[in-house]
């Protein structure tokens, strides 16, 4: 899972984004972040600090802790649907 956690914290930070309706503009200037930044983030090509994950959350209106709980769950979506497909092949 390791190599694919910028690209799923990414996927949390873009879910949770758009369920507010939010635009990366908008969540950057909520994060005190910059656009890019926040695009880089949600594309998995950049890792966040532990104050970026807290600033990201609290915009978002939630915890850090609740943002990686949405990560983990979609690293475990991934893996179940990684063991259905290697069942299909079999």
């Amino acid at each position: 899972m390791s190599t694919q956690l910028p690209q799923l914290f990414g996927l949390a930070v873009r879910q949770q984004r758009e369920r507010l309706g939010w635009s990366q503009e908008r969540l950057a200037e909520s994060a005190d972040l910059n656009r890019s930044y926040v695009g880089e983030l949600e594309r998995g090509q950049a890792v966040p600090s532990l104050i970026t994950l807290d600033k990201l959350a609290r915009a978002l209106g939630q915890s850090p802790s609740n943002l990686l709980a949405q990560t983990e769950r979609l690293s475990q979506q991934r893996l179940i649907s990684g063991l259905r497909l290697t069942a299909i092949a079999c």
